[in-house]
């Protein structure tokens, strides 16, 4: 069972908090026990686990980032983009969740958030429910 959301950034980057989003799909599935798998099909963006309690916790994320990768650099990609390429790549493009008692299994501080890196765009999250068989 899958379902896509669509999500709109304001900047150029910035982490998006979207786990009320997605607890909404996983309360809406029925599924009491399995797996959560939270996709994003695109290469400028990703997703991550996160602390969502203290929002200085993703400031210090994007600006640490933004001191490893600059956005300008000796980059050969055309479109001027490569720093966000380069920050998708290293927090990835899906996360994977246990489904426990009909929720996410996600620790007490922690959030699931779309990370932009080349906004503002409106960006796919694909949200699949995988039952568990046992």
């Amino acid at each position: 069972m899958g379902l896509a959301l669509q999500i709109r950034t304001e900047r150029r980057e910035q982490f998006v908090d979207i786990t009320h989003r997605v607890e909404e799909i996983v309360a809406a599935s029925g599924v009491k026990c399995g797996l959560c798998h939270v996709f994003i099909p695109h290469t400028t963006a990703g997703v991550t686990i996160q602390e969502h309690a203290d929002p200085d916790v993703v400031r210090d994320i994007l600006v640490t980032l933004a001191r490893l990768v600059p956005q300008r650099g000796d980059y050969r990609h055309v479109e001027g983009n490569s720093d966000a390429h380069v920050k998708a790549a290293a927090l990835g493009s899906s996360q994977l969740i246990p489904i426990r008692e009909g929720r996410l299994a996600l620790g007490t501080w922690q959030g699931l958030f779309l990370c932009e890196f080349d906004g503002p765009r409106t960006r796919r999250v694909v949200v699949t429910i995988v039952p568990a068989t046992v």
